[in-house]
C-alpha cells in the first residue's frame, strides 16, 4: 500500500517563493547541461573540479520530497550532496516534517555551493554538511535514520547500504538513484543486496534514471 498511492501523490509539490526560485535556477542549469555537447569533464572523485550537475531530475526530486514529509520528525540522510538540488527537496520536506537532513559530500567546493543555494531558499537551519568520507561519516552517526537518499559514486552503493543499514529506525525509507543503468554491476549488486536485507520491502520504479524505493519494517 505504501507504494501503490504514490502515482496518486506525485504532482508539483507547492513551494515557497524562495524555494521555487532556486528550484527554478537548478532546473536551468539541468536544461542547459542537457542541451550541451556530451564532453569528459577534468576532475572526478578524487582531482580537480568536475562542475557538472549530476542531479536527480525534477520528478525524482518530487518524489523524495512526498516520501519524507510522510515521516513524523525524520532524520534524513543524503549520500552525495552534489551541488545541492536534492537537497532542496529534502530540506524543504525535512522543515514541513519535523526533522533535519544530513548531507554528505566528499567535495568541499560542492558542499559549498549547495549551502549557499540552500541559504538561498532559506533551507539552510534544517541541513547538516558533512565533508568526507561517506562510509567512514556514516559510521560516525548517533541517531536513527528515518530516510536515506543514496546517490553517489555506484561503487559505493552496496558499502554505504551495509554501514547504514544497522542504523535504520522501523519505517525507515530508501531511496537509490541511477537504478536503470545498463550494464552497471554496482547498481545491480546493490538491488539485489537491498532486497536480501531482512525486513526489507523493495521495488524498483521507472522515476527518472530508476529508482529503487526501499522500507525497512522491522
Amino acid at each position: 500500500m505504501w507504494v501503490s498511492q504514490l502515482g496518486h501523490r506525485l504532482e508539483e509539490s507547492k513551494m515557497d517563493g524562495k524555494i521555487q526560485d532556486v528550484l527554478d535556477t537548478y532546473h536551468v542549469m539541468i536544461r542547459e547541461e542537457q542541451n550541451s555537447p556530451r564532453q569528459l569533464a577534468p576532475g572526478g572523485r578524487d582531482g580537480g573540479q568536475d562542475m557538472r550537475l549530476r542531479a536527480v531530475g525534477r520528478e525524482t526530486g518530487q518524489l523524495i520530497n512526498i516520501l519524507a514529509k510522510s515521516l513524523e520528525k525524520p532524520v534524513i540522510l543524503e549520500l552525495g550532496t552534489s551541488f545541492g538540488y536534492s537537497g532542496i527537496w529534502l530540506a524543504e520536506a525535512a522543515r514541513a516534517a519535523g526533522g533535519r537532513l544530513i548531507t554528505m559530500e566528499l567535495h568541499e567546493y560542492k558542499s559549498a555551493h549547495a549551502k549557499g543555494m540552500a541559504i538561498k531558499a532559506g533551507l539552510a537551519d534544517w541541513i547538516d554538511f558533512r565533508i568526507g568520507d561517506a562510509v567512514e561519516m556514516i559510521g560516525h552517526l548517533t541517531d536513527g535514520i528515518d530516510f536515506v537518499l543514496v546517490d553517489l559514486w555506484k561503487d559505493l552503493y552496496l558499502p554505504c547500504l551495509e554501514a547504514f543499514y544497522p542504523k535504520l529506525n522501523p519505517g525507515a525509507i530508501i531511496v537509490a538513484d541511477n537504478m536503470l543503468r545498463p550494464g552497471d554491476e554496482n547498481v545491480r549488486q546493490y538491488g539485489k543486496a537491498i532486497r536480501a536485507r531482512p525486513g526489507i520491502t523493495s521495488v524498483l520504479l521507472p522515476v527518472g534514471s530508476g529508482i529503487e524505493v526501499s522500507r525497512f519494517d522491522r
